[in-house]
């Protein structure tokens, strides 16, 4: 777990550096220490994803046993089908114990200090000048308006309206790919 530990607080700092000091050009010509270093780092993997899985060679702890009762009844609520026969269900049963185990691992990492991200995006200034929304971008909605009136309102040129935006025809039916209805509802079914 300190090897996780560290690989977080390396990329952090990686993040905060590269927030902060993104308009500094590269310096393509460095010292040998810098690539030592930057092999030294890269050179040997701190951590696998295999250390967030439980071992295999271990049975499953008594509390994270999943019952096969509790098991039923998750994919009873979630509308999925039971397991065939008793094999299927201990594959089910090891897969979710897996997971579980994985989503632990995960909520062990120390996030103090990290501020959490508001979106996954691309921050490079080729991204960021992608998405800016300038008067090249914006001159087919402006050429759409006119101005109407003594308050010199601006009001949108009704254009041709579009019946079908996706291109296809639909019939206006919902329900007419449904296998089992109930009225104007959904039926799903859940099996014993």
């Amino acid at each position: 777990m300190a090897s996780l530990r560290a690989g977080a607080r390396l990329s952090k700092s990686l993040r905060s550096s590269y927030r902060f000091n993104n308009n500094i050009s590269r310096c393509y010509s460095s010292g040998k220490s810098a690539t030592a270093e930057i092999e030294s780092i890269l050179g040997e993997p701190n951590w696998s994803v295999r250390s967030l899985l439980p071992d295999p060679a271990s049975g499953p702890s008594a509390s994270e046993t999943v019952t096969p009762k509790q098991l039923h009844h998750l994919l009873r609520i979630s509308a999925l089908p039971q397991p065939a026969n008793e094999e299927e269900e201990q594959t089910m049963l090891k897969t979710l114990e897996s997971q579980i185990h994985f989503v632990k691992e995960i909520q062990l990492v120390d996030t103090t200090g990290v501020a959490p991200l508001p979106s996954i995006r691309d921050e490079s200034s080729a991204a960021v000048e992608e998405n800016t929304i300038g008067m090249e971008r914006l001159k087919g909605a402006l050429l759409k308006e006119q101005v109407s009136g003594r308050r010199r309102r601006i009001q949108r040129i009704p254009g041709e309206k579009n019946v079908r935006p996706d291109g296809t025809a639909w019939n206006g039916n919902a329900l007419g790919s449904a296998t089992k209805t109930k009225g104007k509802y959904f039926v799903v079914e859940i099996g014993n």
